[in-house]
């Protein structure tokens, strides 16, 4: 029997980074800039989407990866950006790639005035023919990726 529904996977990555939070949220939530932080990234360009409630236009970023990835693009969307409570959410609506029904929410909290707190919480469907196990091992391996060089960039940043 087929099930109609594709098996989902969810996992959060934590990374304190030993920069003030108002440092690590200017560089976080610069949609259009992702190049600036996730090495993955070889180049980003915006374009204009329709919003998931068919309401207005949304941002959308058609990005590039690097070369010898088993990707080559990824068509993302930002769903909500909320500069007060530090959250953003961003799903990916296409791409070459295995994370279909990929969406994250990030949050930024300041630990004390030189640290800050950065959870990247997602779901994504298991692709066919992997496990939830690793799935969740190699999501989670990029976004520590990302997170450890948003943390190395913020401390080159304060010098």
């Amino acid at each position: 029997m087929e099930s109609s529904k594709q098996k989902q996977c969810h996992s959060s990555v934590v990374e304190t980074i030993e920069a003030p939070l108002p440092l690590v949220w200017s560089i976080l939530r610069q949609f259009d800039k992702p190049q600036a932080y996730q090495r993955f990234v070889k180049s980003c360009t915006m374009r204009s989407g329709s919003c998931e409630e068919g309401e207005g236009k949304c941002l959308v970023r058609q990005v590039t990866l690097v070369s010898g990835l088993s990707a080559g693009f990824s068509t993302e969307r930002l769903d909500e950006l909320d500069d007060e409570s530090h959250v953003m959410v961003v799903s990916i609506i296409g791409g070459n790639h295995m994370l279909a029904n990929f969406r994250s929410k990030t949050t930024v909290d300041a630990s004390s005035v030189e640290k800050t707190v950065v959870v990247e919480s997602y779901v994504v469907d298991v692709p066919e023919g992997n496990s939830e196990e690793d799935t969740i091992y190699v999501v989670d391996n990029i976004i520590r990726y990302n997170l450890s060089s948003l943390a190395k960039l913020t401390k080159e940043m304060m010098g």
